[in-house]
C-alpha cells in the first residue's frame, strides 16, 4: 500500500510540476538527503526549525523548480510526517506531534508560493496530521501548536 500511494504521488508530482513553481532559488540537499536530519530539526518545534545549513522547510518546497526536486521533497516530506505520527501515535511522543504540526504549516507556507504545484504535498502531509487529532486531547494540542509555528515560522 505505502509503495502505490510512494508511486503515485510521485507521478502526480511530475504531472503538477508542469503547471509552474514558485522558484525562489535551488532546492538545499538538506531537504532530500536524509530524512532523519528534517526529524532532528523538527525537535526543536515550536520554535524556529531550520535544517543545518539554514534552510527553512518551508524554502524547501517554495524554491523546488524541477520535477525531480518536487517529487524528492514529496518523498521526504511524506515519509518525516508518516514517521512523527508514528512516534506520536504509539509511543505518546508530544514532541513527535509538534514537530508533525510543525511541518504540516511549514508545507502550508511553503506550497502558497508554488502556483499549487504543490498542494497534493500539503494534502497529504495535512492528512497524516489530521489522523492524530482523534488520538488524545495532549496529542492534538501538540500538532495545534506545532501547526501555527510552522505557518509563523515555516
Amino acid at each position: 500500500m505505502r509503495r502505490a500511494w510512494v508511486a503515485w504521488l510521485g507521478g502526480t508530482v511530475v504531472l503538477l510540476a508542469g503547471c509552474g513553481s514558485g522558484g525562489g532559488g535551488p532546492i538545499s540537499p538538506a531537504c532530500t538527503d536524509d530524512t532523519a536530519v528534517i526529524v532532528k530539526a523538527l525537535g526543536r518545534a515550536p520554535a524556529a526549525v531550520t535544517l543545518p545549513d539554514g534552510t527553512r522547510l518551508a524554502d524547501c518546497i517554495a524554491n523546488g523548480t524541477s520535477d525531480a526536486d518536487l517529487q524528492s521533497v514529496g518523498l521526504a516530506f511524506h515519509t518525516v510526517a508518516e514517521d512523527l505520527r508514528v512516534r506520536a501515535r504509539e509511543g505518546g511522543d508530544a514532541g513527535a506531534a509538534t514537530g508533525l504540526g510543525y511541518l504540516i504549516g511549514a508545507t502550508r507556507k511553503g506550497a502558497a508560493h508554488t502556483n499549487g504545484v504543490m498542494a497534493e504535498l500539503q494534502r497529504r502531509v495535512e492528512l497524516v496530521g489530521g489522523r492524530l487529532e482523534t488520538e488524545s486531547p495532549g496529542v492534538a494540542a501538540a500538532v495545534e501548536r506545532g501547526l501555527a509555528a510552522g505557518e509563523k515560522l515555516g
